[in-house]
């Protein structure tokens, strides 16, 4: 996630204040700008062995990123707000474990009972930026469909969790219910179509290198 080494961290900040840090495991980010905090803060923490801390010095408390870490590093790093000093808001970030943990992103029926029939579209993706799979849930409403197009240059994982419908192939056409597994080969012709009671489908694929996620749904 962050491409800052600690090396060019420690120019910057001795360049930029003329004092170089007074712990290694210290990052003091108040002398970079604001889109660069995050980065070099993620960096440091990666050189880090499991149980091992550094504080993080801030003009502010840092609200998104404890939101950030949440994300990326459920369970795996421990926030341990400090007593503030020299207008700085300090922080301790302790590394618990050694990689993120497995957990749980969703549970796929609730989010499906909880989605109006009516609503077509992503309504559920994949979220930590550090993650080698993208994956979305589509809700097609009824009769709704995706025309026919050619797919990525990627295979594709489905999973229908709700409803029904009808996968047109480059030669026929599938039948649809929940719990088919697809698999859809890269560049393989599809069209989707939604039954009278709509459907919705996980899909799963290799995340694509230059991707920029958005709200806009994938659907592959």
């Amino acid at each position: 996630m962050a491409n800052i080494h600690p090396s060019t961290y420690s120019e910057v900040a001795m360049s930029d204040t003329g004092m170089q840090q007074p712990n290694a495991r210290d990052i003091d980010v108040r002398p970079l700008r604001p889109q660069h905090r995050h980065r070099a803060i993620f960096e440091a923490y990666e050189q880090l062995v499991t149980g091992e801390s550094m504080v993080v010095m801030t003009d502010q408390e840092p609200e998104g990123l404890r939101k950030e870490l949440d994300r990326e590093l459920a369970g795996a790093c421990r926030w341990k707000p400090l007593p503030s000093a020299d207008d700085a808001y300090r922080v301790r970030l302790t590394k618990l474990a050694s990689t993120a943990l497995p957990r749980v992103v969703a549970n796929t029926r609730k989010l499906g009972e909880a989605t109006d029939p009516a609503t077509g579209g992503s309504i559920w993706r994949l979220e930590p930026g550090a993650r080698d799979l993208d994956s979305n849930i589509i809700a097609l409403p009824a009769g709704d469909e995706i025309a026919l197009h050619a797919g990525p240059s990627l295979d594709v994982l489905i999973l229908v969790l709700r409803g029904s419908g009808e996968l047109h192939t480059e030669l026929d056409v599938i039948a649809l219910q929940q719990g088919n597994l697809i698999w859809l080969p890269k560049y393989a012709q599809r069209r989707f179509v939604a039954g009278p009671d709509g459907m919705q489908y996980l899909t799963v694929h290799q995340r694509k290198p230059t991707l920029n996620i958005t709200a806009a749904p994938d659907r592959s």
